[in-house]
């Protein structure tokens, strides 16, 4: 608010008049019809909403405004801060009430963030030469809060509603605050036909309310284009996209950005499924093609079968029938997807093996000779063949793990077998026919023990220490039977030892037997002896 006055400054040699606009009496405002929601620099701060810097700036002239407690000088500040220059945008009158007037052409009535809440000359609460204050916020078209300074009272927040009075007479939008990108919004992946695009809003500032994209082809709106993912149809390809991004938040100016895409190329097809083959590579067999698919579904699917990459005539369909024609060559099949947009793609099914003209016949099974215990010797043996020159290969398992190199058609158990089950797969083969695989199981494997057995004698009774050890197995468990003379006594071998005492045996020299029953992969077991039992 602008009085009209006039100071004399003098320089070094040179008297110069400056016109300043120095406030009146008659520039004080009504504060009856509004609601304050804070008063005076500190009362602000404390209450949470501030001055924006104002009471450490006001003793500065901003758009040549008069300093201090001033509605023009605060808000030239405020605008200044925003990034405005400190010139003052038209010549004349700095009075409050010539603010409006002098950019009309920027003067409306949409309240926005950021925007100078002007009142003509004796509008409520404005006094003759008018107030303006700054927009701090939109709560909506009828509804404002603003910060001000007052010539002659003090800083203050108010809001102010259309229906309550004191409603300004229009909104100049010096530089209105914009919701603005922090981060800028980016579109996520590659412009091609039937590739997923999607615009990462970025981030703003305000956080807005509402972020909107609008799609475009060669700036050409596309229908329907309105959310962040869009997907490229044929009919766009070799265009250039763009996206509108929109960040709106009631009260400020919308934050706009523009992204632009290279033209969008053809489409490629994603396999889903590859086709493989299926069938046995035998003359007389048929091979069958299991369905090859893609993302997008293409709209025409064409095959070819090839022998050895060379194309077999004729051969287009899911199936072929093998002929003497194939034997040794590798079948192969090439499956071709195609629809307009996108770029043809091919699968190809893995080749087979060279065709063969039959299998190797097995007219009597093979067997394995041999015990299968721990340090013995086991012999494979084929049975009959047809034909009865096909090579055997020989592969030895234990409990069904391959046992490495073991190629041979004998094998020796080792301590390793012990309780194990073995097995031996012998694979025939033979130039231009089907290999044929044969496995020939062998029972558990065991170990043989050995019984030791040391015996002293007194008069009617006879101690015996006996010792069972086993390849594999050095220190078994397992029941004992002893038997001296007429005398049975039955123990138990704990960990390959046991100690057995025999009572009231009779004098004389009496046969020792010592029976071990054995485990489940220690075999049972015999020893004999003799004792002499004194007098």
């Amino acid at each position: 608010m602008r009085g009209a006055g006039r100071v004399v400054k003098l320089f070094t040699g040179v008297l110069a008049v400056i016109v300043l606009l120095v406030p009146t009496g008659a520039d004080r405002i009504s504060l009856v019809t509004s609601t304050y929601l804070c008063s005076g620099y500190a009362g602000c701060q404390t209450a949470g909403y501030g001055n924006a810097g104002y009471r450490q700036a006001s003793g500065t002239a901003y758009w040549r405004m008069f300093t201090g407690h001033n509605c023009t000088n605060y808000v030239a500040y405020r605008l200044v801060q925003s990034g405005m220059p400190n010139v003052r945008p038209w010549e004349g009158s700095g009075n409050a009430s010539n603010w409006g007037v002098a950019m009309a052409s920027i003067t409306d009535q949409t309240p926005t963030v950021g925007s100078v809440a002007w009142y003509r000359s004796n509008v409520t609460p404005a006094g003759s030469n008018g107030h303006v204050a700054y927009v701090e916020q939109v709560i909506s078209a009828t509804e404002i809060v603003v910060s001000e300074d007052y010539w002659g009272g003090d800083f203050h927040w108010r809001r102010v509603t259309m229906s309550g009075g004191g409603w300004p007479s229009g909104f100049i939008h010096f530089n209105d605050r914009v919701v603005a990108p922090t981060t800028a919004p980016a579109i996520v992946g590659t412009p091609a036909v039937g590739a997923p695009l999607e615009v990462a809003p970025g981030a703003w500032t305000p956080t807005p309310s509402t972020v909107t994209v609008r799609w475009l082809a060669d700036g050409a709106a596309i229908p329907g284009a309105t959310a962040a993912n869009y997907v490229p149809t044929p009919d766009v390809k070799g265009k250039a996209l763009t996206a509108e991004v929109t960040a709106a938040l009631d009260g400020y100016s919308a934050g706009q950005a523009v992204l632009a895409t290279a033209p969008v190329a053809p489409g490629s097809f994603e396999r889903t499924a590859v086709p493989t083959i299926q069938g046995v590579a035998e003359v007389g067999q048929t091979l069958t093609l299991t369905t090859a698919s893609w993302s997008p579904q293409p709209a025409k699917v064409t095959t070819q079968w090839y022998a050895d990459g060379v194309a077999i005539q004729g051969a287009t369909g899911g199936s072929l029938v093998l002929t003497r024609d194939h034997i040794d060559r590798r079948i192969s099949a090439r499956v071709q997807a195609s629809a307009s947009g996108y770029r043809k793609s091919t699968s190809t099914a893995l080749e087979t093996t060279p065709v063969l003209a039959k299998p190797i016949v097995i007219t009597s099974p093979s067997r394995v000779k041999g015990a299968p215990r721990v340090g013995s010797k086991l012999v494979a043996q084929v049975g009959s063949l047809k034909p009865t020159d096909a090579k055997a290969t020989y592969a030895w398992f234990r409990d069904g793990q391959r046992i490495a190199r073991t190629t041979k058609p004998t094998y020796t158990v080792r301590r390793a077998d012990l309780g194990r089950a073995l097995s031996v797969q012998i694979t025939l083969s033979r130039q231009h026919f089907r290999d044929t695989t044969e496995s020939v199981a062998v029972a558990a494997v065991t170990t043989v023990p050995e019984v030791k057995v040391h015996s002293e004698a007194t008069r009617k009774r006879v101690v015996l220490d006996i010792r069972v050890k086993a390849p594999g197995a050095s220190r078994p468990d397992g029941a004992v039977t002893v038997s001296v003379g007429g005398r049975t006594v039955d123990a138990q071998v704990v960990g390959g030892r046991a100690h057995v005492v025999v009572r009231d045996v009779r004098p004389g020299t009496k046969p020792v037997v010592v029976r071990y029953a054995g485990t489940a992969v220690v075999e049972a077991a015999v020893a004999r002896g003799s004792v002499t039992v004194p007098r």
